[in-house]
């Protein structure tokens, strides 16, 4: 109830009673949040439910404000008018780096010289579309791009696996949102009289990036990402990036950038109030989502995702993975596949043919995949029901069901990734229209995102 409440608010507070909710949203985020963690620490009696919690939004606030600090010191000058060609290649250019820096980096990045480039006639459809390509959809590929695939990574599924087995679906969604943006913007710059443009735009002449050396601190908070033991150290390194990029940036930077934290504090307090509302749900996910038995990719797809539309979409990815494996792997394969990697023998004849068949594709992924602990025979039994799953092509297409799901549907709300909101607190800052929690799903996800995952659903996921 507190969490339903909580996007209740968010949603209509803005609309129905703006000023009001602009001064007190901060205590409806805490009030509603000490609710409930007052309900799992003297009611239920867990306080290590608490505590995950809480890890995850300090593994969440330290990478977000990191690269939103980082990002501000950097300035990109971008170069002549803003034609609707120019801005769909400014856009791919965002998909392919969020795969590299990550969508909140990529996002903290490009948005202000995005901005700036459109200035003469910006307006909600740049920042949607925006968030839509560059803060989710393009970061599909690699799990730096988006947090969902990073802990599959952290959970066996290798770095380059869904960029090789899933490039037709981010080829196919990025492509379909990059045309849909084309008319729009196509419609939208026509109506900007000719020596308006010319005017107003950038210079023709000049591309001109300032704070390089910012460059170093994105890097330090790149490899800290993949940074597990001791605890703590991973977000140690963010924050020290952070703070050196911020006292080393010269102050001109963070003028022509309009830097201050308001942006990140608004962002910070939501999320809070959002990670302590939402336990319940999660944990009434994980504990039903075994239910579903042996569900098709469409319904792995479009479960994943609209949840990760309203809930985080990294523990809802990590849920169905587990449910996943709950409904795909027989534990007397799992046991077959331990005694074979730690004694080195195996009764296959034991086996029905297609147990088998499994049992070797299991090993053989194993080996490709977990070499070093499969040598040292120490592959846990997580490792061997994820490698079952790669192993096992017929399983592949609910490996990417769930991370483009996961990945895809994020861009349904501000609430669905991290960025989102990030972004749309960014125009505001540079008095660009955005629309509203509802307009956004209205205006924009009904008819731009909704088509292009049924498309999807339809060539990828249908049968």
């Amino acid at each position: 109830m507190p969490f339903c409440l909580f996007l209740g608010l968010i949603a209509l507070a803005p609309l129905r009673f703006g000023n009001w909710w602009s001064r007190h949203y901060s205590k409806v985020s805490f009030g509603l949040g000490a609710i409930v963690l007052a309900y799992y620490g003297l009611g239920l009696h867990a306080p290590e439910r608490i505590l995950i919690a809480l890890s995850d939004y300090l593994r969440f606030i330290a990478l977000i404000g990191s690269l939103f600090i980082v990002s501000g010191g950097i300035h990109i000058t971008v170069k002549g008018e803003a034609t609707p060609l120019a801005n769909v290649t400014f856009l791919l250019i965002g998909a392919l780096a969020a795969n590299l820096v990550g969508t909140t980096g990529a996002s903290m990045l490009l948005i202000r010289p995005w901005l700036r480039m459109n200035k003469y006639r910006v307006t909600g459809h740049h920042v949607v579309f925006f968030i839509f390509i560059v803060s989710n959809v393009g970061g599909c590929l690699t799990p730096i791009g988006d947090p969902p695939l990073y802990l599959g990574y952290l959970k066996g599924i290798p770095f380059w696996w869904v960029a090789q087995h899933g490039w037709e679906i981010w080829a196919t969604g990025v492509a379909i949102l990059l045309a849909m943006f084309f008319a729009v913007d196509y419609r939208n710059f026509l109506r900007a009289p000719k020596e308006v443009r010319q005017r107003l735009a950038e210079p023709a002449d000049r591309w001109q990036i300032d704070g390089l050396g910012n460059l170093l601190f994105l890097g330090v908070i790149l490899a800290a990402a993949f940074v597990e033991r001791p605890p703590f150290l991973r977000e140690t390194l963010m924050a020290a990036a952070a703070a050196g990029s911020y006292w080393t940036t010269k102050r001109s930077v963070h003028e022509a950038n309009d830097f201050n934290f308001h942006p990140i504090r608004e962002v910070a307090i939501l999320f809070a109030g959002i990670f302590a509302t939402m336990m319940p749900a999660l944990d009434w996910l994980e504990l039903n989502a075994v239910k579903l038995g042996a569900p098709t990719a469409a319904v792995v797809f479009s479960g994943s995702g609209l949840l990760s539309s309203v809930l985080d979409n990294a523990p809802t990815y990590l849920t169905f993975l587990s449910a996943l494996l709950g409904a795909f792997v027989d534990q007397a394969i799992v046991g077959q596949v331990r005694e074979f990697v730690q004694h080195h023998t195996a009764d296959l004849a034991a086996f029905p043919h297609p147990q088998a068949e499994q049992i070797r594709q299991t090993l053989a992924a194993l080996q490709k995949y977990h070499a070093a602990a499969f040598m040292a025979g120490k592959v846990s039994d997580a490792d061997i029901g994820v490698s079952f799953l790669l192993g096992n092509a017929a399983c592949h297409k609910f490996i990417l069901a769930i991370s483009a799901g996961a990945v895809f549907f994020g861009a349904n709300t501000y609430i669905g990734n991290g960025p989102n909101f990030m972004v749309k607190a960014i125009a505001e800052q540079n008095k660009v229209h955005t629309p509203g929690f509802l307009a956004y799903i209205g205006q924009y996800t009904l008819p731009f995102m909704l088509p292009m995952l049924v498309v999807v659903w339809w060539i990828f996921f249908r049968g």
